[in-house]
């Protein structure tokens, strides 16, 4: 008997994960519209996906508004799984905002990349594959899920100088 597939909301904010390089800039951009929904179709998974794009910005550009927003997709996703990408300047600061104000039966799992889904050698497939699997298996709460580590959104920081997210519960 096959076993009833997850349904896992997928909610996107643009960060480097959905990102283009823009040479006139020198830097990379958020995509028009997130390339998560082609991509994660495109594998033929196990599972069933809803996508809510609720905006597509540098994780610095999001306001108050995007945040309520946001805030506001999650608490009316009938998933009890949830994947958000989002950018890693502030991702931990969105974690901790939405542990705040979201109580209750859900797994919220942030995740991002370093360099863009789009991009060869991007870390953003295995990153979203982690964090597809962090939402069916970890307790209700909000998660950092990247290069292969979960963080609880308490402890969860970011080392510029690393690229890389550790705990503040222990040196990085």
């Amino acid at each position: 008997m096959q076993k009833k597939p997850y349904k896992i909301h997928f909610i996107m904010t643009g960060g480097t994960i959905d990102s283009q390089w823009e040479g006139k800039q020198d830097t990379v951009v958020p995509l028009k519209h997130s390339a998560i929904p082609t991509y994660l179709k495109s594998l033929n998974l196990y599972m069933d996906f809803i996508f809510t794009e609720v905006c597509m910005k540098d994780s610095r550009n999001l306001t108050p508004g995007d945040l309520k927003k946001l805030l506001q997709t999650v608490k009316k996703s009938k998933s009890k799984y949830i994947v958000i990408t989002h950018g890693t300047y502030t991702m931990v600061d969105t974690a901790r905002f939405l542990q705040e104000h979201v109580k209750g039966k859900k797994t919220i799992v942030l995740t991002a990349s370093m360099v863009p889904l789009l991009f060869t050698n991007s870390d953003a497939p295995y990153n979203l594959g982690f964090a597809i699997s962090n939402a069916t298996i970890l307790k209700p709460g909000v998660y950092v899920s990247i290069n292969g580590m979960n963080f609880t959104a308490t402890e969860a920081a970011k080392s510029i100088n690393q690229g890389r997210f550790f705990s503040i519960m222990q040196a990085p």
